[in-house]
């Protein structure tokens, strides 16, 4: 196999260091090339915590995060840019950008969902879990041909208090409409969390890919 990348970003609140442990799930024989990044947000004054300093990717103004919670696009696009340059790093060292896949459970997957579609080439593939669509319908004009050809997997689940299961329905529908790929996975009885299920989904996802791609 090929040299491949997997970018974790991890949800508000968490760190990169105390996701390490995912990539152990990763088994298959296929993922004995892949490079692993697990990067940590920089602290940030959050709205919804009355503007207490908080590990968060971008700010956040209300939880639980519904369809039509506010956007904070110039505090996201920040964020975007710095995942980009975590991109554009790993390409100049080697890999192809077919085998960089992009993966975030919740802040991490809304900025997942941002990143994939705002960088201008197509990459192996964008994982959002537990997320939600963190910019408003008229960024979607800044989506490059090539980006559009990255392929989205959703996860999300039914019964989450925090991004809620209607915040991430909408997702899938508005991408579709630009002409994005996306699978959209419900998960019944799933709270805010990730599950074995969803890892055993995900490691399926990517190796079919990095299969297509190597």
């Amino acid at each position: 196999m090929a040299r491949s990348f997997i970018l974790w970003l991890h949800g508000r609140g968490d760190s990169g260091p105390a996701n390490e442990p995912i990539k152990n799930l990763f088994t298959s024989p296929e993922f004995r090339n892949t490079v692993w990044s697990f990067p940590s947000a920089p602290p940030n004054p959050v709205t919804f915590y009355n503007g207490a300093i908080s590990p968060s990717w971008f700010d956040i103004h209300e939880v639980p995060i519904t369809a039509d919670s506010p956007k904070d696009e110039i505090s996201l696009v920040k964020a975007v840019e710095n995942v980009h340059k975590m991109i554009d790093k790993e390409i100049a060292a080697g890999t192809n950008p077919n085998n960089i896949f992009v993966c975030g459970f919740s802040q991490g997957g809304a900025l997942t969902l941002a990143s994939v579609l705002l960088y201008p080439k197509t990459l192996g593939g964008g994982a959002v879990i537990s997320g939600w669509v963190p910019f408003n319908p008229s960024l979607i004009d800044q989506i490059s041909p090539d980006a559009k050809r990255t392929p989205i997997l959703w996860l999300h689940g039914m019964d989450d208090e925090r991004v809620l299961f209607k915040a991430g329905l909408a997702g899938p529908p508005l991408l579709e409409n630009a002409g994005i790929s996306c699978e959209f996975k419900p998960y019944p009885g799933l709270t805010h969390t990730i599950i074995s299920e969803e890892f055993e989904y995900l490691e399926s996802w990517i190796k079919t890919r990095l299969q297509c791609s190597s």
